[in-house]
């Protein structure tokens, strides 16, 4: 099984210096996906600050940067790969080469093998103690412990030290002469502590650890190994020297993996969809104070999982790494940053509302499962309008009982924001939180001219929009948005309003149009807008033709025609999609024009209609007629412009 070690001195150096805690730098929590189908071991190599992760499935061991880059993909003859282990100086990785028979030992410099023990027989997993590298290895029916003496130029082997029914997962505390094995997968799960001072294990105590092991590490100091059993629903302690129970950390069902830091803290796992997968507990406290639930990055309800054996610290227990998969098989490696410093949780609660200008009252609460120090301090940053970037306040000190308040006078209405933030310290993680309070803002002056007009087609048409008193914003915008689908709603002028609060802009009219004039507000004025919806005309023209000439008569153009011609009218407005011209026809009959018809034309996209008047005109020599072209808006075709009539045109027939 995996090691983690770390030389005595950075030990010492981890459990002794809390101003170098206090120094290390931050780093954000991270995650990203691994090129694994499997997980067998991790361990982590402070050295050279990079990550090994076997993946039995794949026959490999990917190597990563502590950001969870892959550096490097070790697969030459790692078929079956799974337990790994470093030495002391991080400068070799032993790893167990299950359908090799071997053990690889890789350089972990170069990340290259430089070396082979042919061990037989399916090693599982390693560990160092007693100055001997030991595995567990083994099919069914045939597991046990054995040995390689690195002391040795020929690395002789040792099998057959201890019996189990497969091969048994190893670990031991660095530096140690205790030897802790212990049988996956069964129920009830055996384990076992050996003596290895002599060079041979010596069985010292045995014990049940609840059913199905999926993980065990010894504690830095040697005295305890704890288990992660699938069952019970808890990691269990026992001594390593009679294996008696000494404790247990709670955590949550199916545990699977433990790793434990060179200062004592443990990073307990458990397998849960539906619960948190990562529990930090400090030495000897058996409630955690801190927690990680993993996301969902599946296509399933439930969290993505923890793999079994997938925790690994770094030396300077700084950061803690952990291996998820989802339920489409994706593994992810995850890193955690000073996980041992107990959650925090800062709560802001402001006002919903605020008047600009007057004081008003934050409170909040700040809480961590370990007591916070006495005099905690809390920044305070307001955000608004005026100080985008934010403006530091003073800082606020917690009460004994965690709550704290501060009051404040806000310069700027709009949304205001007040974060509070603790900064941590080597025994709190960071927290901050934040609330938002809507400030009032005095209602502008705005104005824009032209409402309700309607003008002829093209028309230049003058529009300016008036902004009455405000703080320091003078700039007014004016958008014009045509009528119809095709044509978008456009900036047409922005700029600051003249000495007498006006903007103006000349906009073409050819279509129905809203134009509308916009202040987006500053520190103490609401954002205002206004708009003026004015009507466009269209552009009417007709021809006649066919006639043979054209007199003056009561009043009017008559045009005329011989009683054996059919009239041509022709019609010419703007093409918009769809449109059509109504055509009206009217009679002339004892002192009063009469209509005999109207009816829809379309227009082709050149924007011509032509109506034809056919028939036999006999009967119609010495009637008065006549005809014009209008645009119906909404009956047209479209609504894009205003109803338009055209001209008049008169004609009669003559024999």
């Amino acid at each position: 099984m995996r090691m983690r070690t770390v030389t005595a001195a950075t030990t010492l150096a981890v459990l002794f210096s809390s101003a170098a805690l206090a120094a290390t730098p931050a780093y954000a929590d991270t995650s990203g996906p691994l090129p694994v189908k499997s997980l067998g071991d991790i361990v982590v190599d402070g050295a050279h600050q990079q990550v090994f992760i076997s993946d039995p499935s794949n026959g490999k061991i990917v190597v990563t940067d502590y950001s969870g880059n892959v550096l490097k993909q070790l697969t030459t003859n790692l078929s079956g790969v799974d337990g790994l282990e470093l030495s002391a100086d991080s400068g070799t990785l032993y790893a167990a080469v299950q359908d090799m028979d071997a053990i690889a030992v890789i350089d972990t410099a170069t990340d290259t093998e430089t070396t082979r023990y042919p061990v037989g027989d399916k090693p599982l997993s390693v560990a160092l103690a007693g100055g001997k590298l030991w595995f567990g290895y083994g099919a069914a029916g045939a597991g046990g412990i054995g040995s390689v003496d690195l002391t040795s130029d020929q690395h002789e082997v040792t099998l057959g030290q201890a019996g189990f029914y497969s091969a048994p997962a190893l670990d031991a505390a660095p530096g140690s002469d205790t030897l802790v094995a212990g049988q996956l997968g069964m129920s009830p799960a055996q384990i076992a502590s050996y003596d290895v001072s002599s060079g041979t294990a010596t069985r010292l105590a045995g014990t049940d650890a609840g059913s199905n092991l999926r993980d065990l590490q010894v504690t830095p100091d040697g005295k305890d190994v704890v288990v992660a059993s699938g069952a019970p629903y808890y990691h269990q302690v026992f001594k390593t020297a009679d294996l008696s129970e000494d404790g247990k950390y709670t955590s949550t069902a199916y545990p699977n993996a433990v790793a434990i830091a060179p200062d004592g803290t443990v990073a307990g796992g458990s397998d849960a969809s539906y619960d948190p997968d990562v529990y930090i507990f400090r030495p000897g406290t058996a409630e955690a104070v801190r927690t990680y639930d993993f996301p969902n990055t599946g296509s399933t309800s439930g969290s993505d999982e923890l793999a079994d054996s997938a925790l690994a610290w770094t030396p300077d227990a700084s950061r803690l790494f952990a291996v998820s998969y989802n339920s489409n098989g994706v593994y992810s490696l995850r890193e955690y940053d000073h996980p041992a410093r107990a959650a925090t949780t800062v709560t802001v609660n402001a006002p919903s509302t605020a008047t600009r200008a007057k004081k008003l009252t934050v409170t909040g609460t700040v809480s961590s499962t370990v007591a916070l120090p006495a005099g905690a301090q809390l920044t305070v940053v307001r955000t608004d309008l005026e100080s985008p970037n934010g403006k530091a306040l003073p800082a606020v000190t917690v009460k004994a009982d965690g709550t704290y308040s501060f009051t404040d006078t806000p310069p700027a209405g709009g949304k205001v924001t007040y974060k509070v933030s603790y900064a941590g310290d080597t025994e709190h993680a960071a927290a901050s939180a934040k609330d938002t309070v809507d400030v009032s803002r005095a209602k502008p002056t705005l104005t824009l001219n032209n409402n309700g007009k309607v003008y002829t087609y093209g028309k230049d048409v003058k529009f300016t929009a008036h902004l009455g008193t405000t703080y320091k914003n003078r700039t007014v915008e004016i958008w014009a948005d045509p009528f119809g689908s095709d044509k978008p709603n456009k900036l047409v002028k922005s700029g600051k309003v003249d000495s007498h609060g006006n903007l103006s802009v000349v906009l073409d009219l050819k279509r129905d149009t809203k134009v509308t004039a916009k202040f987006t507000g500053d520190a103490r004025w609401q954002p205002r807008s206004v708009s003026s919806s004015v009507g466009a005309k269209v552009s009417i023209s007709m021809s006649v033709s066919r006639q043979y000439k054209t007199k003056s008569a009561w009043g009017q153009k008559y045009y005329v025609f011989h009683k054996t011609k059919n009239p041509l009218f022709t019609t010419k407005m703007p093409y918009y999609t769809g449109r059509a011209q109504r055509f009206d026809f009217q009679v002339y009959y004892q002192g009063k024009w009469y209509s005999d018809t109207s009816q829809y034309f379309g227009l082709a996209s050149s924007g011509l209609s032509q109506v034809e008047f056919t028939g036999s005109h006999k009967d119609d020599v010495g009637w008065r007629f006549r005809v014009r072209s209008d645009y119906i808006n909404g009956s047209s075709g479209d609504t894009v412009n205003s109803t338009t009539y055209g001209a008049w045109k008169y004609f009669t027939f003559t024999s």
